[in-house]
């Protein structure tokens, strides 16, 4: 979603609770708002006692916009924005607090990043110096000393620089935010939620605002125990519970996205047969797309359109770089990437995933020019198939047989075949016998400091390997005589360099 004529909505989440003195001026602000999308107001009330369920419900029936949830017993602040986002159907979401403390006026200047097309998440900062007219009322010394050592513990544990990281205004691509797990129920949804968005690494700006802070007798309900439930939540989050979307596969890229040692070791493999104008077959989040930026031309696709964004927005300002999605094993793949004249197409764990594997690779061998290589990375050893290659959609483990036997069908001389990363097997068999079903960021910093035991029990070949890399060539000549050269060609064994892949063999891109 980069331009913004594709956000079409804006959904407000708004928790309430006894907020029947400010509530009508509150939602009456909000429809006001001059923000350029549709409106919805998701209002939960969570149990309130005063007359606020008696106000939702006039002003819900008064308009359509307003859509009204009530919990039957009192759960926090966290619990109902979760609520709200469940009932959310908009492209974007902001919180809006119940009180007059932030002004919904301000709506397009959170939002502006985001419908630019330059930001995923915004916050608007209490203490950026800004907003409408540049207004900020004075309150409490150590309620801000308070906030400003959170949001300094926040940017130590996540290694980001906000400025305000308690702020109500947090706007979020709703497609993100429905992938986030949360889990507090009460204050600790501020500190969750900003760590959780810095673990997915999303594009993360914050825009100055206005801030008309409230006191205790006005209806203040966050306390000091509530700062010490933030700081334990920084810790809880950032290194227990580090769970941060429910897309497994984006969770196993972004763990393997921090083994840049890994990513480099791997491409030394095959480094040799990568020529100037290469094509990406199953791109993933760019992990190794950003080692290949020097090439003349890349042309990156997966199936996946998030993934496509994603890669769009890293490196689409690059005049060498395109990005789209396509669906490898569709008859025509390789004719659609043919007038880009790839000589060299990377396909790093994906064949795996796809059912009908041998079409594939007869659409890698149409795509290439005469003498191009196409080089795959797949798992291999299928007695170590366990619960991560479930969830990660694998449907097989390749042996070296199958894989060389279906490059020769295709038409490919295959130039080398060789098992790589013996280290990593003990690591995929102990998830395996944990019943373990993804790797974790943990794991892979582990594996990096490893990584010198690894390279040498390659250089050694200690063990079998976890993956296997197969390079194939396109033969020059004809295709009837290539192709028959190629059937009938043994599969060699050639050393590559001694290096080899990180932990397991996962999207590793």
């Amino acid at each position: 979603m980069h331009p913004s004529t594709e956000f079409k909505t804006l959904s407000v989440l708004i928790p309430v609770y006894n907020e029947a003195r400010t509530l009508r001026r509150l939602i009456g602000a909000v429809l006001a708002s001059p923000v350029p999308l549709q409106l919805e107001l998701i209002c939960v009330d969570d149990c309130s006692t005063d007359a606020t369920p008696e106000i939702l419900r006039e002003l819900a029936r008064a308009d359509g916009r307003i859509k009204v949830v009530r919990h039957e017993v009192n759960k926090g602040k966290g619990a109902a924005i979760r609520t709200a986002i469940s009932r959310m159907t908009g492209d974007i979401a902001i919180v809006q607090d119940a009180d007059l403390e932030y002004d919904p006026a301000e709506f397009p200047i959170v939002l502006a990043p985001i419908l630019e097309g330059k930001a995923d998440a915004v916050f608007g900062s209490r203490f950026a110096g800004g907003g409408l007219g540049g207004q900020r009322k004075v309150l409490l010394f150590w309620h801000s000393v308070a906030n400003k050592l959170l949001t300094l513990a926040t940017n130590i544990l996540n290694d980001i620089n906000i400025t305000d990281m308690e702020t109500c205004y947090k706007a979020v691509r709703a497609d993100i935010l429905r992938q986030i797990p949360l889990k507090s129920n009460r204050f600790g949804i501020e500190p969750e939620l900003t760590t959780r968005l810095a673990q997915w690494n999303v594009r993360l700006y914050e825009v100055p605002i206005s801030y008309h802070g409230r006191t205790a007798a006005e209806g203040k309900k966050i306390g000091w125990k509530d700062a010490f439930s933030a700081a334990w939540c920084l810790i809880k989050f950032r290194f227990f519970d580090r769970r941060f979307t429910t897309h497994d596969g984006f969770y196993v890229l972004q763990s393997v996205r921090r083994a840049r040692g890994f990513n480099r070791w791997m491409l030394a493999q095959f480094r040799p047969f990568i020529g100037k104008r290469v094509w990406e077959a199953g791109c993933g989040i760019g992990n190794f797309t950003e080692l290949l930026l020097d090439r003349e031309r890349l042309i990156c696709v997966d199936n996946d359109p998030f993934y496509v964004e994603m890669i769009a927005r890293r490196f689409g300002h690059m005049e060498n770089v395109e990005a789209f999605e396509m669906d490898l094993s569709r008859p025509g793949a390789g004719k659609a990437v043919q007038p880009e004249r790839p000589d060299t197409i990377i396909s790093l764990n994906v064949l795996e995933h796809i059912e009908r594997d041998q079409d594939v690779l007869h659409e890698f061998y149409e795509a290439l020019t005469p003498g191009g290589h196409a080089v795959v990375l797949v798992p291999t050893n299928p007695k170590l198939y366990t619960e991560c290659d479930r969830t990660l959609g694998h449907f097989r483990r390749y042996t070296r047989e199958e894989l060389t036997a279906k490059f020769h069908a295709a038409g490919f001389h295959v130039v080398s075949c060789n098992e790589f990363n013996r280290l990593g097997v003990y690591g995929w068999w102990l998830n395996g016998k944990l019943k373990r079903k993804d790797l974790s960021p943990t794991q892979m910093r582990l594996y990096e400091l490893m990584l010198p035991l690894a390279k040498l029990m390659d250089k050694l070949k200690l063990g079998p390997g976890l993956s296997l890399i197969v390079v194939g060539q396109k033969p020059q000549g004809s295709a009837p005589e290539a192709h028959a050269a190629a059937v009938n060609e043994e599969t060699p064994e050639i050393p590559l360099l001694a290096r080899g892949e990180g932990l397991a063999a996962v999207p590793d891109r």
